[in-house]
């Protein structure tokens, strides 16, 4: 993995515990010359680790849509701003860009784009990893809302396994390093295609 996307909140939220793993993660980036792609702000946890890597030289690219680029939110310092005209053509440059994706705390919109991705995995028009760094337990909630699905049948398991997720950097990072995709069974095959 050369570039990862990471979808986060435009928050810092109410615990530190988040800064400070979003930090850890721009450090791991910075030290392993992974650079990151991201929605381009300056504030929030997205600033953290933006801001973080470039302190150590890395690489940062943003990639933000015209409508939410003003100066209180886009970030001036990065390596490079690329500017979309909607939303939904953000998501195609991040997805031409990366090699992976993973979510830390956010909002709406960390949840959207890593959904988005998830979808794109279980259809077979990508195969790139795609991780939670469950911070504090964040996603604790959301996790069992997807084991409640495949419980009731509307998201089949080795869809759910697609998922990585892990409560430390390393650990996930090295998962998806590792990562796999499934195979496509014959269906996937016929509707993607």
């Amino acid at each position: 993995m050369k570039k990862v996307a990471v979808f986060c909140g435009s928050s810092l939220g109410f615990n530190e515990v988040y800064k400070n793993d979003a930090i850890k993660l721009g450090r791991y980036f910075a030290d392993n010359n992974i650079g990151l792609v991201y929605g381009g702000g300056k504030i929030g946890m997205m600033g953290i680790i933006a801001d973080t890597i470039i302190e150590k030289k890395g690489e940062v690219i943003g990639v933000i849509p015209g409508l939410l680029r003003h100066e209180e939110v886009a970030h001036t310092n990065i390596t490079e701003m690329i500017v979309t005209k909607t939303m939904s053509k953000r998501k195609v440059k991040i997805s031409r860009l990366v090699d992976g994706y993973i979510a830390m705390p956010g909002g709406f919109g960390t949840l959207d784009e890593i959904f988005e991705a998830l979808t794109l995995s279980q259809l077979g028009i990508e195969q790139k990893p795609v991780g939670i760094l469950n911070t504090n337990g964040f996603f604790n909630h959301l996790i069992k809302q997807l084991d409640v699905m495949v419980t009731e049948g509307y998201l089949k398991q080795s869809n759910r396994d697609m998922l990585i997720i892990s409560e430390c950097t390393d650990d996930l990072l090295a998962k998806m390093f590792d990562y796999k995709a499934p195979m496509l069974t014959a269906v996937i095959n016929k509707v993607v295609r």
